[in-house]
């Protein structure tokens, strides 16, 4: 019977489960609830400052909260203009510079951001910094860490089926099934969705940069010098997390025309 149980309750936890991300339109589980993710990133965030070495008062550390706030300005405008304030409520925005060699930035759920020290000298100037900005943003507002999540219960879910369809069967055979399905499921299934996620995030990120007018264009030599900063040493596309930086150049180019629009839609002002 377990093998039975199993998919069925993991119908029913999809069937009653899902909402629609307002920023994305996307349909997506919402066992794990936002205000749980607002709380569980808040504690992080304040364990992450508490064991970083922060950068405070220099002209880089002011420059990184200035495009936080220009683009939770724009994010808040925009929300407010598609009548979702409400989505914006429990956003407590801060960004803080943390000395560290890594190249690296992100943003927790509730508008906690991060700049790493390392990132700067590749983005180089202030546009291309909004765009890195921007797309950790996006990833944010698109609840992408609680589709990991929601992910990763699915796929132990599903091991847990196979397990039980197994059952009877010697035991190297089911070793060697749950080994292939472990393959599987990473190159087939998680790999792929995060690849989409970091696309999504891609886009979104370079409206978000555009809409508070920084040069949205400044995102292809950013990712050329991404692309030059790894030499070669990243595994490939279908064996990594991110796309490829030609991959992301040649989506971002496709949606330059409109996220040009915004940037000069913003000059007028």
């Amino acid at each position: 019977m377990k093998q039975v149980w199993i998919p069925l309750i993991g119908g029913l936890i999809f069937v009653y489960a899902c909402t629609t991300n307002k920023v994305t339109g996307k349909k997506q589980l919402n066992i794990i609830s936002s205000a749980q993710m607002l709380s569980l990133s808040e504690t992080q965030y304040k364990q992450v400052l508490q064991q970083s070495k922060l950068i405070t008062g220099t002209a880089h550390a002011k420059k990184v909260a200035e495009i936080g706030k220009r683009i939770a300005a724009a994010v808040t405008k925009y929300y407010n203009d598609q009548g979702m304030q409400a989505e914006m409520a429990t956003y407590k925005w801060e960004y803080n510079l943390i000395d560290s060699k890594e190249v690296n930035a992100w943003c927790m759920p509730g508008g906690k951001i991060a700049v790493y020290t390392g990132l700067l000298p590749v983005t180089k100037n202030d546009d291309a910094l909004a765009v890195v900005m921007g797309h950790e943003v996006a990833h944010a507002l698109a609840e992408h860490g609680k589709q990991r999540i929601h992910q990763q219960l699915g796929t132990e879910l599903a091991a847990l089926g196979l397990q039980g369809m197994m059952a009877g069967k010697p035991q190297q055979t089911q070793a060697a099934f749950m080994t292939a399905f472990g393959a599987a499921s990473t190159l087939g299934v998680i790999l792929p969705f995060s690849r989409k996620q970091e696309l999504e995030a891609d886009k979104l990120g370079l409206q978000f940069a555009a809409m508070a007018g920084y040069n949205p264009e400044e995102a292809i030599p950013l990712w050329q010098r991404m692309g030059e900063l790894s030499k070669g040493n990243k595994p490939p596309e279908f064996a990594s997390t991110h796309p490829a930086e030609e991959t992301r150049i040649a989506e971002l180019q496709k949606q330059m025309p409109e996220a040009k629009k915004l940037y000069l839609s913003t000059k007028g002002k």
